[in-house]
């Protein structure tokens, strides 16, 4: 095992242990590590089968058979919640995997050092945010249909955008700073450039903004498919599940209660999760992190205690 290994392993054992350290982390932790479990265990076990329905028991208050009661078909509102959690939890880490990519492609194209290139992309990013992720979703469901995937490539083009113009100021600071100058002169490329020195730099405002981005997904899905345009209606998801009872919640506002709770549960746990690893992660910010190895790059560079 290399010291840079162990270095890693270090730093990253600090974070965690700073994140459970304060409250509004344990919360995420707690919150994201109960999402997770429950949606492993969903796939192999429900409290009834997700297919089965009983038109004598609908809309039934809950029972032993039914803890969380039954929707308008019948159908188990706890199974079809737990079963919905793979697919929002799929949702969300697809749409942070493919708005980061889209984000850190688009920042890296505003910094560039071509002038010509960089106002390029500026110019259209800001003509392109202005887009709500509704009307992209609907673009999208035109020729593919209502299903997950246009719920995660409107999000990802939305918020990939955004994360792009949010970042764009600190990621320029450092394209203009002297050690990527000095990279620069000693033959690093502009990939290079943008992974050893750029993200670093905001990594901060990608764990912020990627978590918001989660937490969005999620609302976004329930939209999306209250619209028709979103998950497919024999598909398992929260949205679904608000989507097929919030027509009635004046008559039975319980199958509307335990969907509403999961989601906002989750989506401020999401939230939370990033304002609480851009802390932890920050050795600024936490003292213990810089005894954990050597300092960062942008860590290092024009700080008050190098001064």
């Amino acid at each position: 095992m290399t010291a840079r290994r162990v270095i890693s392993r270090a730093r990253i054992a600090v974070v965690a242990r700073t994140m459970w350290s304060r409250g509004t982390g344990r919360y995420a932790l707690v919150m994201l590590g109960a999402w997770l479990i429950v949606a492993l265990v969903s796939l192999f076990w429900t409290p009834q089968p997700l297919l089965a329905t009983d038109g004598y028991h609908v809309w039934d208050t809950p029972s032993a058979s039914h803890w969380l009661g039954t929707d308008g078909t019948g159908a188990d509102v706890l199974s079809w919640l737990m079963a919905g959690s793979r697919t929002n939890l799929a949702i969300a880490a697809l749409t942070v995997v493919c708005s980061g990519a889209l984000g850190l492609l688009l920042v890296g194209l505003m910094v560039s050092r071509s002038h010509a290139l960089a106002s390029v992309s500026v110019a259209v990013v800001d003509a392109l945010i202005s887009i709500p992720t509704v009307l992209i979703a609907l673009l999208l469901a035109v020729p593919f249909g209502a299903s997950a995937a246009v719920v995660v490539g409107a999000c990802s083009i939305a918020y990939g955008l955004n994360l792009a113009r949010v970042a764009r100021p600190a990621a320029l600071l450092a394209a203009r700073s002297q050690y990527v100058e000095s990279a620069r002169s000693n033959g690093m490329g502009g990939f290079g450039v943008l992974v050893r020195h750029i993200v670093p730099n905001i990594t901060p405002v990608l764990a912020v903004q990627l978590s918001m981005s989660a937490g969005t997904s999620v609302l976004a899905e329930a939209g999306l498919t209250y619209l028709g345009v979103g998950v497919g209606a024999g598909v398992p998801s929260w949205g679904h599940s608000l989507a097929t009872s919030v027509k009635l919640i004046n008559v039975f506002p319980l199958t509307v209660l335990w969907p509403g709770l999961v989601v906002t549960l989750a989506v401020v746990a999401l939230n939370l999760f990033g304002d609480a690893l851009r802390d932890a992660a920050d050795p600024v910010a936490n003292p213990a992190l810089r005894t954990a190895g050597p300092r960062p790059t942008h860590w290092r560079k024009g700080t008050s205690d190098d001064r």
